[in-house]
């Protein structure tokens, strides 16, 4: 084992560096994204028993469990979106594993998510938090902290009221902007999905999927414990079920910090 990995168990063992859980529990009660009724829905998680220590299984437990892609703490592969679906790897089998762990960058919105559920992360926005902290650089998971995972009623965290979902996202010209100029990894957020509740009527609709995808770039949705990763200094480790041609996956999402 080389060194530098030696150290990093090392520091491990003692604490030095932490591994915070970046992942919801995945269950019956885990929020599925819900869509207008054109529109195929997918279904939430739902497990039932194989055998548990009984006459189907005498010596083991194990169920069976059936959920969409996109449930719970997930990835999204740039297949997902339909500016994606002709690029060089770009589903769960074809993905480099290296492109999985990346620096994260942590922009902190809680306080105008706060006062606004709509809000959107604009360019300026994140220019002004660079000059603080520095050019984001390429290669980086760009984390949006809304601290909306602290909703942890699934009524206040899809947060549907008559003209549809109410959350924060991106604005399309900083998904651009975060694509094309900062060329990041991908962007994770606390809500249910990588666009705002309202962007379906957006334009172009779902910016956040459109035109990150469309670059190859990934998604993590459902996040939590954002709160406690510093705003650089982080990796993040996201590493989704290798699903042949999947465009998506649940998986457990780990940050390690020093």
């Amino acid at each position: 084992m080389s060194k530098l990995l030696t150290q990093l168990i090392d520091e491990l063992n003692h604490g030095t560096i932490k591994v915070v859980d970046l992942t919801q529990p995945l269950g019956v009660d885990t929020p599925v994204i819900g869509l207008p009724p054109i529109f195929g829905a997918s279904p939430g998680f739902s497990t039932h028993v194989i055998s548990k220590y009984d006459e189907k299984g005498p010596g083991w437990y194990w169920s069976v469990i059936t959920l969409g892609e996109h449930t719970g703490t997930h990835f999204d592969a740039p297949i997902h979106w339909i500016t994606g679906k002709d690029l060089p790897e770009n589903a769960l089998d074809t993905i480099p594993v290296r492109k999985l762990v990346g620096p994260a960058c942590v922009i902190d919105c809680s306080k105008e998510t706060a006062a606004n559920p709509d809000f959107l992360l604009t360019v300026d926005f994140v220019k002004r938090w660079e000059t603080t902290h520095g050019m984001i650089p390429a290669g980086a998971w760009l984390l949006l902290r809304t601290d909306w995972s602290h909703r942890t009623n699934p009524v206040d965290f899809l947060n549907v009221l008559a003209d549809g979902a109410h959350s924060p996202g991106f604005h399309a010209d900083c998904s651009r902007f975060l694509a094309r100029e900062r060329n990041v990894l991908g962007v994770g957020v606390e809500t249910v999905g990588t666009d705002a509740g309202q962007a379906g009527g957006f334009t172009p609709p779902f910016p956040n999927h459109t035109l990150m995808h469309g670059a190859g770039k990934f998604g993590l949705a459902s996040l939590r414990n954002l709160d406690q990763l510093p705003a650089t200094g982080s990796i993040v480790i996201a590493s989704p079920l290798k699903i042949v041609a999947g465009s998506g996956s649940p998986c457990r999402v780990l940050a390690l910090v020093g």
